[in-house]
């Protein structure tokens, strides 16, 4: 077996109704001020109530910040982080889809009374130092894993995004509680469940790090989602489906955050960065014409994938693998996503910028089990028009 290291947060506490774990929580560690951190939607829906009404029968003080955008911002990050500063909070809860939990990851770090680093000095790999507040992520959507990963992506320019990654972003605790996905819209199902399927997938065939424990995780996450996300599409409140699909979406963030993902997600980036599609949708756009790219050299891999998720399929190590494509199209085509670029409103004009875009996603591209050149990506751009 080869050698291999493993990182992951150190609390998860995933069910049906686990929400309340927070009083033992507060419980046994009562704060000064708690930060809450999300979303005008989670606003609208009330979602939040139930984190308050815990907070207010235990005494608990806290604010709010709700202002987290889709792809949030350097700009955002540091108005929220001024925020949370004048109000002199202790610990941090982000509560929401990846965003939210992608900005509270960094409030926690520059929030903290004795921290010296700027937002500037945290991006790159490994760049960030302690101190940081405590932190709890509760996710409100199965898909980016985002409570167990130590990333937290920032847009940095009006087309450009920068990533932070670090173990020090790693959660104290994740809370997996299926209450919060119950009305998720099926749209929105769809492309976060597509999300956590293509972190499990490129993890397992993650270039430079792919390890046996990972490739546990990513199987299993891959098994939970395949069997249930065209439950929870059918049918939104079953809760059993609806935590099964954060099981596994968990399960993916783990692997994928020892197991770095590739090619989808670098491009993947620039549709989301250019045209504000959402990173879910953008996987789910240039999926297939990546696993057909890497087919060639990641065969075996998805082979092993496909009778993992039917132990009943049968054939050749090239049989396999077609099916697998051609399994993981079927999800794609029942998604009720929009599945061609130019139904986006993105021209062929536009694909070169796009594929230069993607080019500089070196930290994901050197992940990919086959090397791609600009004109490979051009190509799978042009695949999808």
């Amino acid at each position: 077996m080869s050698h291999f290291q493993f990182q992951s947060i150190g609390k998860i506490i995933s069910g049906i109704g686990s929400i309340q774990q927070l009083k033992t929580i507060f419980s046994q560690c009562p704060y000064d001020n708690i930060l809450i951190v999300t979303d005008p939607g989670m606003l609208h829906l009330q979602l939040h109530q139930t984190i308050t009404t815990l907070c207010d029968e235990l005494q608990q003080p806290y604010v709010i910040y709700a202002e987290v955008q889709a792809d949030p911002s350097d700009t955002l990050i540091l108005d929220a982080v001024a925020f949370a500063r004048a109000a002199h909070i202790d610990a941090v809860i982000g509560f929401g889809g990846g965003s939210a939990m992608d900005v509270a990851k960094v409030i926690a770090v520059l929030a903290h009374p004795d921290q010296s680093q700027s937002l500037q000095h945290l991006y790159g790999i490994e760049q960030v130092v302690a101190p940081r507040l405590p932190l709890i992520l509760i996710p409100t959507t199965a898909g980016t894993g985002s409570e167990v990963t130590p990333i937290s992506i920032v847009t940095t320019g009006q087309h450009t995004k920068s990533g932070i990654v670090s173990p020090i972003l790693y959660a104290d605790v994740a809370i997996l509680d299926a209450h919060f996905c119950q009305y998720l819209p099926a749209a929105i199902t769809a492309a976060t469940g597509i999300d956590a399927m293509v972190h499990a997938i490129e993890a397992y065939t993650s270039a430079i790090k792919k390890n046996p424990y990972a490739d546990m995780l990513a199987k299993n996450a891959l098994q939970l989602l395949n069997h249930n996300l065209p439950k929870v599409l059918n049918d939104g409140l079953d809760l059993h489906a609806r935590q099964d699909m954060l099981y596994g979406a968990m399960l993916a963030g783990q692997a994928f955050a020892n197991a770095p993902v590739g090619a989808v997600h670098a491009l993947a980036y620039p549709l989301g960065g250019r045209f504000h599609i959402s990173h879910g949708h953008s996987n789910a756009l240039v999926l297939v014409e990546v696993l057909k790219f890497n087919a060639p050299v990641a065969k075996k891999s998805y082979a092993e994938l496909m009778q993992w998720l039917d132990p009943r399929s049968s054939g050749s190590i090239d049989g396999l693998c077609d099916l697998f494509i051609d399994h993981m199209q079927r999800h794609l085509d029942q998604s009720g996503l929009v599945l061609k670029l130019s139904q986006l409103n993105i021209t062929e004009d536009d694909l070169l910028l796009l594929a230069q875009d993607a080019m500089q996603q070196t930290r994901l591209l050197q992940n990919n089990p086959r090397p791609l050149s600009l004109e490979d990506v051009l190509a799978i751009y042009k695949a999808i028009l």
